[in-house]
């Protein structure tokens, strides 16, 4: 990489930021197609959202991935935002058009792609979704879209596990509860169990954000979080040898999304693995 005075700008913010891939992974195809651009992190706290989102134009930052926790609240400061990001409620991805700052979603199709890579099937299933943000919308969705037949949304905060399962029933007309962790204790058997939270996501890898005795209930466990490779939560899965899936595939295709969003144009994913694979990012 030969980063000059006409080296375009990209990269991804967030709280915390130092286990993000998406450096590397944007970076990677941002050499495999031959584009002079750079991908950087930035931590950004709460506080400063809005003043990054400001300095996004300001600074003439081409492009921009959204994580945990400013999904939902960096859309009050966009100029656009697609039919998707607003079903779901949360941005991921920001591309600057000359000065317009558009926001865009793509965590939704990048987790059902996954699902259909690995052959999962979500028809006629009941899923529970840990979690009730942005991510955990975005699961929602991508489940009610494709043909789940109930979603049980359990979170610590009650209210927002409501919020969520009261829009999922409302726009998707999926059969949809809200209920505690501590309910998931009642349940005999779960089809589709997902963490859509940052609980056990490194450097807190001890922690999990349900008890081993609630993931044995599962068909498949499915974990957004690819770092460390396998949480705790799905240590669980395997140690009852239940089937399993991190969030890293999500992570490729909902970048590979973006980059197009960005550039007009898809990386070859099984480049960017090989890279990853070289630089034992994966195994």
């Amino acid at each position: 990489m030969h980063v000059n005075a006409k080296t375009d700008i990209y990269g991804i913010i967030g709280h915390p930021i130092g286990h993000s891939l998406s450096p590397f992974i944007h970076n990677a195809a941002f050499e495999s197609v031959n584009l002079n651009s750079v991908y950087v992190s930035f931590d950004v706290h709460e506080e400063n959202l809005k003043d990054a989102i400001l300095g996004i134009k300001a600074l003439g930052i081409k492009g921009i991935n959204v994580t945990v926790p400013h999904k939902e609240n960096v859309m009050k400061y966009l100029d656009y935002i697609s039919d998707e990001a607003k079903l779901i409620g949360a941005v991921n991805t920001i591309k600057n058009n000359n000065g317009i700052l558009e926001g865009y979603n793509t965590d939704v199709t990048g987790f059902t792609e996954s699902l259909k890579e690995h052959d999962i099937v979500v028809e006629g299933k009941n899923a529970v979704i840990l979690g009730a943000g942005g991510a955990a919308r975005a699961v929602a969705v991508g489940l009610s879209l494709t043909g789940v037949k109930s979603i049980m949304i359990a979170n610590r905060s009650k209210e927002k596990a409501r919020n969520l399962s009261n829009y999922i029933k409302n726009n998707l007309g999926i059969n949809c509860i809200d209920v505690t962790y501590d309910d998931l204790n009642e349940l005999e058997e779960i089809d589709i169990l997902v963490n859509a939270t940052s609980v056990g996501m490194s450097p807190n890898i001890n922690l999990s954000p349900v008890d081993e005795n609630v993931v044995v209930k599962a068909k498949f466990v499915y974990d957004i979080i690819y770092n460390p490779e396998k949480t705790l939560f799905l240590s669980y899965a395997e140690k009852h040898k239940i089937r399993n899936l991190n969030g890293f595939d999500m992570l490729i295709n909902q970048a590979n999304h973006s980059f197009k969003i960005w550039t007009g144009v898809n990386f070859n994913k099984n480049i960017i693995l090989n890279i990853l694979k070289k630089k034992d990012f994966v195994k």
